[in-house]
């Protein structure tokens, strides 16, 4: 199914934190979403993190599509994925196109600010996977499309009638 076209680069940004519930909802929803973009597998580019980045890589190989990974810093698995979620990481992160580094060493609100930027560099639109709320810093899902819609790249919000995300407790 060539057409001789490349894929159509599609970036994730979105929350983390998702209830069990709202993680399956919000798959069918990229997967609808990726169909509706592109009648061909799309090219996605992520950060992998937990949550709505993993759901939706899972969307772009279920569709037939392929991957890049941006990551935020050198110590960003071991710093920012829970032990027990780092074998789904690994294996996505073994199965990427290509994988790009920002240059940071350390994970923190200025790496993930430089991903986020990336990405959008990358891309051809953006979906995020977000509930419409402001984030807590610099580099959240808000900022992000924010950031997509000043460069003129369209973003389409995907958050699915009974998405919740998780409460997080407090420190």
């Amino acid at each position: 199914m060539t057409s001789g076209h490349p894929p159509v680069r599609v970036g994730v940004t979105g929350h983390i934190h998702l209830t069990a519930a709202t993680e399956r909802l919000v798959a069918d929803a990229l997967r609808v979403e990726l169909r509706r973009i592109s009648t061909r597998p799309v090219h996605g580019v992520t950060c992998l993190a937990p949550g709505a980045d993993q759901i939706f890589t899972r969307a772009v190989l279920a569709g037939g599509g392929t991957y890049d990974v941006v990551l935020p810093a050198l110590d960003y698995r071991d710093a920012t994925i829970p032990p027990e979620k780092r074998p789904d990481f690994d294996d996505l992160l073994a199965r990427a196109a290509h994988v790009f580094h920002t240059g940071h060493a350390h994970s923190g609100t200025a790496a993930y600010a430089a991903a986020n930027r990336d990405l959008l560099r990358r891309v051809q639109r953006l979906v995020a996977v977000w509930d419409g709320e402001a984030g807590c810093h610099g580099a959240s899902t808000d900022r992000t499309v924010g950031w997509a819609r000043q460069l003129g790249i369209p973003v389409t919000v995907v958050w699915p009638p009974g998405a919740r995300r998780e409460a997080r407790p407090s420190k």
